[in-house]
């Protein structure tokens, strides 16, 4: 497991270890994978991608892991995926990102653009208009998905007014270039793809210049539950997030997960999408484990393809053509108690499009999962 707890990103990948060890811990209480325990082996990246790599290294050649579990950044999967891939390991990510990449030894248990970018523009042109600022970290996630997304609004007839990017670790002066650009602008939507600590500085910047959420509202695909708990009250109220998963929903299934993840670490640990991810794909991973018998990428590999679990957010299924999952897309706003409430759902779960073969804003993909919610 490789799980950042220092570093920018520390936040959300704490969640997302969390979330990985209570799937490990009810796997082995309900007696393990034919009757073996699943032992974790974990060590803390740092939010840097040259640990991820020296630390994969390490983990396969020396403790000799065969399964990894971790990277929330491109940037670290980017670093990560050719160790994996060179000692026929097997990595299993559990975060959204920009799509346009299929790696053979990769489970992508996050969501691809079509999944959550698609979905998000269809609301905001519906709800808000179609005029757009883009604001994004200094790597290549907000880069590309900053590129996907401008691709769709023009495609939607729409504008981009700019792009800004500012960095991984930013300054009180990256956020007054943002708040004069808004300014100048005066867009009906702030599209962000800020990731880690940033984020927080972000809402409080633009909360600070008095900006209305309700007319302008940034809307985001990485703002998630761990983000919000850094904030001030307030700061993200009005805001909107694109994800497959909400720490509100009220289905029996997520309010069973929820529930559990906050008996094991407290009433205020947050529960994001990617940690629901990472839940989920641990239990994917056990089923495999126990078919196959063995922990032989190879076979957990054709094991996977195609399988299908009852997943807090609904049923998910791996695609075997991309090693992608089948998602629920939701879209949340921020409201005064800091939760997200449901505004806009697809009745359908779709099927994973990384290289966004079917662009179109009404192009849903599939409508496979449509009456098979969890």
């Amino acid at each position: 497991m490789l799980f950042s707890q220092s570093g920018v990103t520390a936040a959300i990948e704490r969640s997302q270890l969390n979330a990985t060890l209570l799937a490990i811990d009810e796997i082995n209480a309900a007696g393990g994978v034919n009757g073996r325990p699943i032992e974790p082996v974990m060590h803390d990246p740092a939010s840097n991608p040259k640990r991820y790599a020296e630390l994969g290294e390490a983990l396969i050649d020396r403790d000799g892991v065969r399964v990894i579990f971790g990277c929330y950044m491109s940037s670290t999967r980017k670093a990560l995926l050719p160790v994996v891939e060179a000692r026929n390991g097997l990595l299993f990510y559990s975060t959204l990102y920009e799509g346009f990449e299929y790696s053979p030894r990769c489970i992508y248990s996050g969501a691809a653009p079509n999944q959550n970018a698609l979905p998000l523009l269809k609301y905001l042109l519906e709800a808000h208009g179609n005029r757009f600022l883009l604001v994004g970290s200094n790597y290549v996630f907000p880069y590309e998905s900053n590129r996907v997304m401008s691709d769709l609004v023009v495609s939607a007839k729409g504008r981009v007014l700019n792009e800004i990017y500012i960095p991984l670790e930013p300054g009180e002066k990256d956020f007054e270039r943002f708040v004069r650009e808004v300014r100048k602008h005066e867009p009906d939507v702030i599209f962000s793809t800020v990731v880690g600590a940033g984020t927080a500085q972000l809402y409080q910047a633009y909360r600070e210049a008095g900006f209305d959420p309700a007319r302008m509202p940034i809307a985001s695909l990485t703002t998630s539950e761990a983000e919000i708990a850094q904030m001030e009250p307030g700061d993200a109220e009005g805001h909107i997030t694109s994800a497959p998963f909400f720490e509100s929903l009220t289905t029996s299934s997520a309010r069973s997960f929820v529930s559990a993840f906050k008996l094991k670490y407290g009433h205020s640990a947050p529960v994001a999408a990617s940690a629901e991810a990472a839940y989920f794909q641990v239990h994917l991973f056990a089923r495999a484990l126990a078919s196959a018998d063995t922990d032989a990428p190879e076979a957990l590999l054709d094991a996977l393809k195609g399988s299908e679990y009852d997943a807090p957010q609904g049923r998910v299924k791996i695609e075997p053509e991309n090693n992608h999952t089948y998602l629920w897309p939701k879209i949340g706003r921020v409201g005064a108690d800091g939760a997200f409430e449901i505004v806009w759902a697809p009745p359908v779960g779709i099927k994973p499009d990384p290289y966004f073969l079917s662009p179109s804003i009404d192009d849903w993909s599939s409508l496979a999962f449509e009456s098979r919610r969890a």
